[in-house]
């Protein structure tokens, strides 16, 4: 658990304006698509970031596709204004293709956050099997004898078959859609890879390496290395927070208690840290020898947040996790929110996307503000 200092002054979030201040923003960010005609002409239909100054779109094939159209469902399921609930059907509409895209491992972001939500607040059928088609997809990247889903195709050579931490995210798919269907293969394929991910991406302080390359003749590791962080070593902080969001998940959906341990040794890694700031808020890299000037991950923290209010329903009794979250939900609030009508509407600032490859440094970035809205969601139940 953090320490208590850290959450001695721990305020709460007033959920109702923090919400409201970021649908003015989003309004913000709906008049840029609009006038981004370059946009559509490149078949670009979800906004991504901005970063030197340009607005950027992206194609439906982008990994981060799917967080806009989630984020507007989430304004729905806030406020169940149709205004949003018509939003969020046209640009989820727009990544429906997806569903059939066997060359990515992120089915679960791009259809998951979008149509998943979709289906979870309007059971439309449709939606249903879409859910179901991006899960068959999904599942022909997985290899029985390394146990794992591949991440990566285009690696020149780097690696033979890479599995990133981040993959951890994309099981919620396959859970829900065994859910759906009652095929047992699609929950099978996330368990071997929840499993072979605790084994192999982990050291022992519950630190995890942001690749491991595996054979997949014999299943054994061949290198373990840290391709977005500061070295192969170190703490990327957002790979950090998905490990603890995507094992939390895991223990909702199989109730398998070596995930909820396992979530919560992630949780104390990150929390009891000697690198996190007082805000909660961490710098890029755990372990990046130049804090504290160096850039900060505002999604990193918002990630965390969400998980940490639904592990705080699962861990032990007088753990401080849901009083952890309210703390870096109110950093986030009142000091990485984008002021009224800037960053093109994007609602967060100082997100840091792959700083070693000069990459979305200290930006507004989709999936920060994607999971804060869910941290805003879940910090009321």
């Amino acid at each position: 658990m953090v320490a208590a200092f850290s959450i001695a002054n721990a305020q709460k979030v007033n959920v109702a304006k923090a919400f409201n201040n970021a649908e003015m923003q989003t309004a913000v960010l709906l008049a840029e698509i609009k006038n981004d005609t370059l946009a559509a002409k490149k078949n670009q239909v979800s906004p991504r970031t901005v970063e030197n100054g340009q607005f950027k779109m992206v194609a439906s094939n982008d990994w981060t596709s799917g967080f806009f159209p989630g984020e507007l469902w989430y304004f729905y399921e806030y406020t169940k204004d149709k205004k949003w609930l018509d939003l969020a059907r046209i640009y989820t509409d727009k990544i429906k293709k997806e569903q059939f895209n066997k060359g990515t491992h992120d089915l679960g972001f791009m259809i998951y956050c979008s149509f998943g939500n979709g289906y979870r607040l309007t059971h439309d059928t449709a939606y249903r099997s879409v859910i179901i088609q991006a899960a068959k997809s999904l599942s022909t990247r997985f290899n029985p004898v390394a146990g794992v889903i591949k991440s990566w195709d285009h690696t020149d050579g780097k690696w033979k078959y890479p599995v990133i931490i981040d993959n951890m995210m994309n099981l919620e798919l396959l859970f829900e859609t065994t859910k759906i269907t009652g095929d047992s293969s699609f929950y099978k394929i996330a368990v071997s890879h929840a499993n072979t991910t605790m084994k192999n991406h982990y050291r022992p302080d519950f630190s995890s390496w942001h690749v491991v390359d595996y054979d997949i003749q014999t299943g054994k590791v061949i290198q373990k290395v840290t391709a977005q962080g500061y070295s192969d070593e170190s703490a990327w902080a957002r790979g950090q927070a998905w490990g603890l969001y995507g094992f939390t998940m895991c223990y909702r959906e199989t109730g398998n208690k070596a995930y909820l341990a396992q979530a919560n040794a992630i949780a104390h890694f990150i929390l009891t840290n000697k690198t996190m700031p007082a805000d909660l808020v961490p710098y890029w890299d755990y372990n990046d020898p130049q804090i504290p000037n160096v850039s900060r991950d505002a999604s990193a923290a918002a990630i965390t947040a969400s998980a940490l209010y639904e592990l705080a329903k699962y861990a032990p009794a007088g753990n401080n996790y849901k009083q952890v979250a309210d703390k870096i939900l109110y950093s986030l609030t009142t000091l990485y929110t984008s002021k009224p009508g800037d960053n093109k509407g994007f609602i967060l600032e100082h997100s840091t996307g792959h700083r070693p490859a000069k990459s979305e440094i200290d930006v507004p970035i989709n999936y920060a503000d994607y999971y804060y809205l869910e941290a805003l969601l879940r910090s009321r139940k």
